[in-house]
């Protein structure tokens, strides 16, 4: 059976302290801990669809636009 769910992507600053200096970075991320590179967001925005089939046992995660061209019912 396949779930789908639609989700968005949260950004997340880091921040890191070496010797003197204050690291800052921006990355983003989905449940399940999964990371979404900035190119994925600067292309297709922060709305992703999550597809999970427990028959085989696999998680795909496409863009939310790409899903809708493809006919694929989103809740």
């Amino acid at each position: 059976m396949k779930k789908v769910r639609k989700v968005t992507a949260r950004r997340v600053v880091g921040r890191k302290n070496v010797k003197d200096r204050v690291y800052e970075y921006v990355y983003y991320t989905l449940p399940l801990n999964l990371y979404l590179p900035r190119s994925y967001i600067e292309r297709w925005g922060l709305e992703y669809v999550v597809i999970r089939d427990d028959e085989k046992g696999t998680i795909t995660v496409m863009p939310l636009k790409l899903a809708k061209e493809q006919g694929i019912e989103v809740d």
